[in-house]
């Protein structure tokens, strides 16, 4: 399945839950969504668990 065709199943889903359900259920969908991607990101193998508490490296630092 395309991603085009993904993002437009999610923006239906979106929409449905925010005119049947209000704005609660529309973030409600949103978050839960959000999750789900995060969490088939990491069964796919594109995240480690580690990339979300990893410091970034800046060049900058000043002591």
């Amino acid at each position: 399945m395309s991603m085009a065709v993904v993002g437009m199943v999610a923006g239906m889903a979106l929409g449905f839950a925010g005119y049947f359900g209000g704005f609660g259920a529309f973030l409600l969908v949103a978050a839960l969504g959000a999750i789900g991607f995060i969490a088939g990101r990491f069964l796919d193998g594109d995240l480690e668990p580690g990339d979300f508490f990893r410091s970034r490296d800046r060049g900058d630092r000043r002591r």
